[in-house]
């Protein structure tokens, strides 16, 4: 039975040891999380694609449910686009870390367009699953999924 767990651990330390939170070109990201705050407290999910060693492109939705001011109060959801810019490569972070700074451009319910910008680090557990922070107009907490 020691033995299956010595293995065990070994296997999970090893799955931890190669994370990569950014690959560069052809990279894919899902994440999710609760957006806390910007236009509102609800969830937001995003998909991000790598066209470069430091750059990718994706879209992104958010579901308020309570709005932090009456301004947007008729404002339920959000759909954008947005351009990351990946600095692992150029600061020398471990590959288990990722900061970005990012643009935002979409649609903000029945208020129209709005741009938005971010600045998120993602540090990744294992090949498949990590967690993100993004600060800005249109932030958010959560978990990222490697696709």
């Amino acid at each position: 039975m020691k033995k299956l767990l010595v293995v065990c651990a070994m296997f999970l330390f090893g799955q931890m040891a190669f994370a990569q939170a950014w690959q560069g070109k052809g990279d894919q990201k899902i994440q999710v999380g609760f957006n806390g705050w910007g236009y509102g407290t609800g969830i937001t999910g995003t998909y991000d694609y790598g066209l470069s060693k430091i750059i990718s492109i994706g879209a992104g939705a958010n579901f308020y449910f309570a709005h932090n001011d009456s301004k947007y109060e008729n404002d339920n959801f959000g759909i954008f686009g947005r351009l990351n810019f990946h600095l692992q490569d150029p600061l020398g972070l471990p590959s288990k870390w990722d900061i970005y700074p990012g643009v935002d451009l979409g649609i903000l319910g029945k208020s129209g367009t709005y741009f938005g910008a971010h600045v998120g680090v993602r540090y990744f557990f294992n090949n498949n699953i990590g967690i993100y922070l993004e600060a800005g107009n249109n932030g958010s907490v959560g978990v990222s999924f490697n696709l």
